[in-house]
Formats: structure tokens, sequence, C-alpha cells
């Protein structure tokens, strides 16, 4: 999938449990991130919450600095269509305020939320990135995930900077963010930490993207 030429980069991020979850069991439209999936978000809302109890709050201190400087600098996302179904297309407001890439087997026509275009890409993940970082510009191109798709780009050699969110839960089941099918030769360099009570940011540089 190569790399940009222009100051854009490709960054990455999933929030993870302990365990490797990404998701409690049984995720999925109408359920969310699964049983006890949500305990994996309480950063981004600054507090338990569920999905009987809809947060009420966002995220506070080192995690809305993280949050601010990731969507500041957001010129496009790419999502699955599973996390998009999960998530059920954000609501009615998503936030985004730019351009949200859904990759999909499945044609669908283009949604307009608020200020997000959510715009479904059924010709594969390579011409969903092509893309992104065309509406992006100089800005950066955020790969929201699932694992399937993330995983995908870190083949590809296409990430520049990967975080891994481990929240303080263990969910013993649920949907695995790595599940043994990254290529060898990618190799990671420590960017840094950010801790809060809610959760352990872990960056990372891509340094190798050895072909296999």
């Amino acid at each position: 999938m190569g790399q940009s030429a222009t100051g854009q980069k490709v960054l990455a991020g999933l929030t993870m449990s302990v365990d490797g979850y990404i998701t409690g069991p049984d995720d999925g439209p109408g359920a969310g991130l699964g049983l006890g999936g949500e305990r994996l978000h309480y950063w981004v809302f600054g507090g338990p919450w569920s999905y009987t109890q809809p947060p009420a709050g966002s995220a506070t201190g080192a995690d809305k600095e993280y949050l601010d400087r990731t969507f500041g600098g957001a010129g496009a996302w790419l999502v699955g269509r599973a996390m998009y179904e999960a998530a059920e297309g954000w609501g009615d407001d998503p936030g985004f305020g730019v351009p949200v890439f859904v990759v999909t087997h499945h044609p669908h026509p283009t949604v307009v939320k608020g200020d997000t275009t959510f715009e479904f890409v059924t010709d594969g993940a390579e011409a969903a990135l092509a893309r992104a970082r065309a509406a992006a510009g100089d800005r950066n191109v955020i790969v929201m995930g699932g694992a399937n798709l993330l995983g995908q780009y870190l083949n590809a050699g296409a990430v520049d900077e990967l975080t891994v969110s481990v929240a303080p839960v263990l969910l013993g089941a649920g949907k695995r963010m790595f599940d043994g099918s990254l290529r060898a030769g990618l190799a990671l360099e420590q960017a840094g930490v950010i801790e809060s009570p809610f959760v352990t940011h872990l960056r990372y540089r891509l340094t190798s993207q050895r072909e296999t």
C-alpha cells in the first residue's frame, strides 16, 4: 500500500483488555461491544457507563489530551463495517468532522450525519486507504479498527504509528486484538506512554516494513 510522500501519517489504535480482547462476548449491532465491553472505553467518557445508562461525561486529563491531539490532526478516518454497525454509526451526530471511509463487501449509499460523511468502499482496504489519503491532504489518516482491518494495514506496511490502549479489565472472551495473522518482520519502537486512571496508552512507531 506504500507510504505517503507528504507529511501525512497513518495512525492506528485500538483499546484492549489486559487479556487481549477488544470486545466482550456477543458484540454486534444492538449489543455494542458485547458483554462488559463498555468497560474498555471508560477512558473515552471520563468514567463508568453502561448500555443501560449511557455515558454522560467525556474524556478528561491525559485521555482528553490524547483524543484532542488525535482528532485535531485527522483529515480522514478508516473503519471496518463490523465496527460501524456495532457502534450503530455513532449516533445522529458522530462529530468526526472529516470523511470516514467504511471498508465493506456490501454496497451502501453514502451516509451524512451532522458534519461527518460516511463513504462505503467495496473494493478493498488498499482502495479505501488511497481514498482516505487523498481526502486527508497533508493531515493524518486514522485507522480506527476493528482488528481485522488494523491487521491488514499493519501487514501491508501502511501504518506509521500504532497506539495500543490497555484498559485494566479482564474480559475472558470476545474478539482478540491480535489473532496470530500478523506477518513476520514488523518491528516496533517505543514512542511514549500515556497513563490515566482508566487506561494506559502504549504508543509505538513502526520501524520495519520488510516484505515476506
